[in-house]
């Protein structure tokens, strides 16, 4: 058994990964913008979670822009058939690189075929849309005119299923009247817990959650308790803040980022730690006293 299939599996609508996957937006330059200092470095990693079994890639034509699906489709193509590469879309960089809000009919279906061509695919297999009314966390606003627009172009087969991303719990219950939802992809991680109660709500529903910067994103977790547990267990802190997240609940599927071949290793051997009930419960207390 490998350290990736330890992690179990979890569904993505039709399609079956395995929880512990890989997340392609570190892969672009500095602030996620340009191309990486070390081409083959990104090509390199991008190999390295393939062969390490990973088959749950995520990404987006924002980041870079363009720059990541790029690296993935040169790397990976031709895909394997058990390769599921989610992508989002909502937003836009400017020249200088700030993220602006990209919710109109035209500017969604545009963002669609952006990663079509740039991944060089027929059809996308789950597309997230990205709510922009905060850019820093879920903020309430419909989302019923592009969902309706993601449904239009699912009934194209240009999409497969259809996720959400930086939502409330009140934009998922408006998104199902709309269309199926397989995934919800929010901020959540040992110490930000905003979504408690939405995953658990999720799970009961057969939804996957996935949460982006389990590993606090670009303010790594930094915790006395956390590096008190880690060397209890024999990991690093960040091990244990996946591992923790993959005993959270069944439905959370991991998508850890990184350029570097080192930290992927590490990142894919958190399916190896094991945290009994105490631990479990002294992570919770960690949780407990935000910073």
């Amino acid at each position: 058994m490998n350290h990736i299939s330890k992690a179990g599996y979890f569904h993505l609508g039709d399609r079956k990964v395995y929880r512990l996957g890989y997340g392609a937006m570190q892969l672009a330059g500095p602030h996620v913008f340009g191309p990486p200092n070390d081409r083959n470095a990104a090509l390199a990693v991008l190999r390295a979670a393939i062969e390490a079994g990973v088959n749950h890639i995520d990404t987006s034509d924002f980041y870079g822009p363009h720059i990541t699906n790029q690296l993935i489709r040169e790397a990976l193509s031709p895909y394997h058939h058990d390769l599921t590469i989610v992508t989002k879309i909502g937003a836009v960089r400017d020249e200088q690189g700030a993220w602006l809000p990209a919710a109109s009919a035209e500017a969604l279906t545009t963002a669609v075929h952006d990663n079509l061509r740039n991944l060089g695919l027929d059809r996308l297999e789950v597309v997230n849309f990205r709510a922009m009314f905060d850019m820093f966390g879920p903020a309430e606003g419909s989302i019923e005119e592009p969902l309706t627009v993601l449904a239009a172009l699912q009934q194209q087969d240009l999409i497969r299923h259809i996720g959400l991303s930086n939502v409330t719990a009140n934009q998922v219950v408006q998104a199902r009247r709309i269309c199926a939802v397989v995934c919800v992809q929010n901020q959540y991680n040992l110490v930000h817990r905003r979504d408690d109660a939405l995953i658990d709500t999720l799970s009961q529903e057969g939804i996957a959650y996935v949460p982006f910067f389990p590993l606090g994103g670009f303010s790594p977790l930094q915790s006395a308790g956390l590096s008190a547990v880690a060397r209890s267990v024999g990991a690093t802190p960040l091990q244990v803040a996946l591992a923790w997240l993959l005993k959270r609940s069944p439905n959370i599927l991991l998508i850890p980022g990184t350029s570097s071949l080192g930290h992927l290793r590490e990142n894919l051997t958190a399916a190896d730690v094991e945290l009994s009930a105490a631990v479990m419960a002294e992570l919770d207390g960690v949780a407990t006293r935000r910073p």
